[in-house]
């Protein structure tokens, strides 16, 4: 039975037509013919795609059969078989069937035949034999090595490596012979064969050779820790045992299945031994793949684990050679890659080179894992660009490693490791740091936690916090502010901080002595802002001097939480202030931040509460009461009298624009306020206010001796007593004198103040001052005739404009509306309509008393002498009726000088 199997070992088809064991298969270069040799003395020849099936009877068993390597094409279709006949039979189609041609016979059995091309190799008892299709002729004979033991025994392989290359391997020798042309030049006798070959190797091995194919080496990179890339893997299922290169390997080599003779009698001919334990049948040992160099040299070996090996000898397997496509090659430059099958009676081995993933393995098998996983590193864009689906794992690989790391107590490269090895994958993350964390090495693997791509579960994170609120606060802190939120659970953290602040010695106090104490708040701060808690925020802010406070108040609206905490926000403020002019920078002179935030938000934060705070530090309290004072005076009516304190105290030039600005202040108290700080302007502005007009007057003549502001006080009061007693004391003053002769006016007449000079009393400056006096009164003289004059000609103007505008015509139709009803002036058709001098024309009965005007006499009477005069004369003196009746005049001007709106 005939089956045909793909590389991967699934089963294709299956042929019958033997009836004893099949010794040799031929397949033509495209893979659809198939031929099979076998004990039964049956050629038969398979097709994958058709039906057509020759066969060919030689009555003796068929060791070998060959192909023509274009058989699907051929039109002759031809085939050369051999066996135990010592015939070399060459099958050729012709019109009427096959005809057979015996190319060679009478030299024994033929063991093997290989076709390729137009050259015909093949071996029997005494050597191997080279046939020309070309040129009908046999063009060369390659002696049997000497000595070699019997060749049914050790058969001979042959494999043609290309047109004009034949390996041979026979017993423990490989020759390799060269065909070429032979050069006419040389050519002695006419009849030689236009080829010739040449035997370029010629070597022994240690083993006998059941099979040898070339095998393409390329170079690999020098490495000394590399395993050989010329090696070989095995695939049917069993294990194996490897062996190492020993030198570099060349460019080109052999792969040889090697066997080695259990039985050495065999190779020496003594088979008729009389020794019972010589005739024993002996177990044989396992077959190996060995690669030996063009030189004889041997470079790898791998032992095959194949089944019942110990029963076989070397004829039972059998070496091959399949191209399987192009692939890259581990050195610079492709080739195609290469397939081997070793079969055996019980076995089919899958054998190819070794690629980088071998390598990789051998590596792990070694523990070199960061050599393995370096090789992967380097290999992975070209498997990628393959699209090849058997990549090595190499986070299994990783995995491994960082197990062996941890084991050798290496936790650092263990952790530098997770990144690569854990990738996206979160469970695995998440075992590593389990691990790391039992083994008291969270530090080593924290600074490699990824907190994005992937996002590990929130028990991984609040563990490392909960590490570095034991180990390291500070970094604790850093942690806080870079981490993003939401890949904790922050309300833990913060019950955890919290509880650690709790136990430090100065967590409630408000100074801040130690640096854990501080580094705490600060934590919590920042957890309580990630956690949208802003108003538990702030008391920390506060405490720690943290100058975003007011950002953090505005931006969040926490004005109802600073309520009970005035009095820090302006020590806060006035701290910030101070420190900024150290520092050498300018500082403004509004109100401190602090009090601006309070008093723009007073609806937040009762002006009640903030007074009661800020009663300790007086200071603070006038600035929150005299910004809330600009802001709106009726705010602090209810602390006037404080404020009166506190201008005095802090600010004594403002305090006069508070007595004036200000009504709701006591003026007793005010007085007593300013009596005891000597405040004179301030205690003659309340004499003032109180009416002691006169002992005001005396302050200022007494204590300040200033005639200019006694004057001016005099003038507010419109008193004349006032100025009679200011008068009565400037008597015997020549200063005061002279003061009120600069100072006279409309208040004091000149004359009264002159005639009270005593004669003889000596003023400085009384000639000036009764200068400016007729000056001034010559002046205002002038003034006066020049406005009369104005008044004169603007007068005459509007008399002028008022006649004319009285006197001229307008434009009015029946259909002009009435300016108080709307309707025109002609309905109704003989109603009365008044006329007035300003051009308004309205109904008689739209005015007041409307209904008590006399009607319009009749034409008609009137000029038959009933219901009036005739003539203009009537006409004046109905006129005159009217005018006696309407005694408001033009309703019109009337309701627009009352602000009433006319249409």
């Amino acid at each position: 039975m005939l089956h045909i199997l793909d590389l991967s070992g699934q089963h294709v088809k299956s042929f019958p037509g033997h009836s004893a064991s099949v010794l040799d298969i031929s397949v033509d270069i495209t893979g659809d013919f198939i031929a099979t040799a076998s004990i039964d003395g049956q050629v038969i020849v398979h097709s994958l795609s058709g039906t057509e099936t020759p066969s060919f009877n030689l009555k003796r068993p068929v060791r070998t059969v060959a192909l023509e390597p274009n058989f699907a094409k051929s039109s002759t279709r031809s085939l050369v078989s051999g066996g135990m006949a010592g015939n070399l039979i060459l099958h050729e189609k012709g019109w009427l069937g096959y005809k057979e041609t015996v190319l060679h016979s009478g030299e024994g059995p033929i063991w093997q035949v290989r076709w390729r091309d137009n050259l015909i190799a093949w071996a029997n008892d005494l050597g191997v034999k080279i046939y020309d299709t070309q040129s009908l002729s046999r063009i060369t004979f390659i002696d049997r090595p000497a000595d070699s033991p019997r060749a049914d025994l050790f058969k001979c392989t042959l494999h043609w490596q290309d047109e004009s290359t034949l390996l041979i391997g026979w017993a423990d020798h490989i020759k390799v012979a060269r065909i070429r042309a032979r050069s006419r030049k040389t050519s002695s006798a006419p009849n030689l064969p236009s080829l010739l070959v040449e035997i370029t190797a010629v070597f022994q091995l240690d083993c006998m050779i059941s099979g040898i194919v070339p095998h393409p080496l390329f170079q690999s990179p020098p490495a000394s820790s590399r395993q050989p890339a010329d090696s070989l893997k095995k695939t049917n299922g069993n294990d194996s045992i490897r062996s190492t290169a020993s030198k570099p390997p060349a460019l080109t080599a052999f792969l040889v299945l090697a066997y080695t003779p259990p039985d050495t009698s065999l190779l020496s001919g003594n088979e008729a031994t009389s020794d019972r334990a010589e005739q024993a049948r002996k177990q044989a040992e396992r077959p190996e793949l060995r690669i030996v160099s063009r030189a004889g040299e041997e470079l790898a070996a791998d032992a095959l684990g194949i089944t019942n090996y110990e029963r076989w000898n070397c004829n039972d397997y059998v070496l091959v050679d399949v191209e399987a496509g192009p692939v890259k090659a581990a050195g610079p430059g492709s080739a195609e890659e290469r397939y081997y099958i070793v079969l055996s009676p019980k076995d089919l081995v899958v054998v190819k080179p070794r690629d980088w993933r071998d390598h990789v393995s051998w590596l792990v098998e070694r523990q070199r894992y960061e050599e393995a996983l370096e090789e992967i590193e380097r290999r992975k864009d070209e498997a990628d660009a393959s699209g090849e689906k058997d990549a090595v794992d190499a986070a299994q690989i990783g995995q491994r490693y960082v197990e062996h790391l941890i084991g050798e107590g290496d936790f650092s490269k263990a952790a530098r490791l997770c990144p690569k090895v854990c990738g996206q994958d979160t469970k695995r993350w998440e075992d590593w740091i389990f691990v790391f964390a039992q083994k008291h090495q969270l530090q080593a693997i924290i600074p490699y936690i990824p907190t994005e791509s992937p996002t590990l579960g929130p028990l991984v994170y609040e563990i490392v916090l909960t590490h570095f609120l034991a180990h390291d606060r500070q970094a604790l802190l850093q942690t806080i502010r870079t981490w993003p939120k939401g890949i904790y659970d922050i309300a833990a953290v913060i019950v955890a901080v919290q509880s650690e602040l709790d136990r430090a010695p100065s967590s409630s106090s408000l100074k801040t002595t130690g640096p854990d104490t501080v580094i705490l708040m600060e934590c919590l701060a920042e957890l309580y802002t990630l956690n949208r808690q802003p108003g538990k925020a702030l008391p920390y802010f506060l405490r720690l001097r943290r100058p975003n406070v007011f950002d953090l108040i505005r931006e969040n609206n926490l004005f109802t939480d600073v309520q009970d905490q005035a009095l820090l926000l302006v020590e806060f403020d006035q701290e910030l202030r101070e420190k900024r002019k150290r520092d050498g920078e300018e500082v403004d002179t509004d109100p401190v931040g602090a009090i601006t935030l309070l008093v723009d938000h007073i609806h937040s934060i009762p002006i009640g509460r903030v007074v009661q705070q800020l009663q300790a530090r007086p200071a603070y309290l006038y600035l929150y009461l005299d910004a809330l004072f600009h802001k709106d005076p009726h705010l602090t009516s209810i602390y006037a009298d404080i404020q009166v304190k506190l201008y005095a105290e802090y600010s004594p030039r403002r305090l006069i624009d508070f007595l004036r600005a200000s009504n709701y202040y006591s003026l007793e108290e005010a007085y007593r306020v300013c009596d005891g700080r000597d405040l004179v302007p301030e205690m003659v502005f309340l004499l003032g206010r109180m009416g002691n007009n006169k002992k005001a007057l005396n302050l200022i003549i007494e204590r300040l001796g200033d005639v200019n502001r006694a004057i001016d006080f005099a003038k507010e009061q419109h008193d004349d007593d006032l100025w009679e007693d200011l008068l009565r004391y400037s008597e015997t003053r020549p200063p005061f004198i002279r003061g009120l002769l600069e100072n006279v006016g409309a208040e004091i007449d000149p004359i009264r103040l002159i005639r009270r000079i005593k004669n003889g009393l000596e003023i400085p400056g009384l000639k000036g001052a009764l200068i400016k006096i007729l000056h001034d009164f010559n002046l205002q003289v002038s003034l006066l005739e020049g406005c009369q004059t104005i008044m004169d000609g603007d007068c005459a103007d509007l008399v002028f404009k008022l006649h004319k505008n009285q006197t001229s015509g307008f434009f009015l139709s029946a259909k002009t509306p009435c300016p108080i009803c709307a309707k025109p002036i002609s309905q109704p058709a003989h109603g009365l309509a008044l006329l007035f001098l300003c051009r308004h024309v309205v109904h008689a009965h739209c005015v007041d008393h409307g209904d008590e005007l006399p009607h319009l006499p009749d034409p008609t009477l009137v000029g038959m002498g009933i219901g009036g005069q005739p003539g203009l004369s009537g006409k004046i003196a109905f006129t005159a009726i009217l005018r006696a009746k309407i005694t408001q005049g033009c309703p019109v001007c009337h309701q627009r000088s009352e602000g009433e709106r006319t249409r």
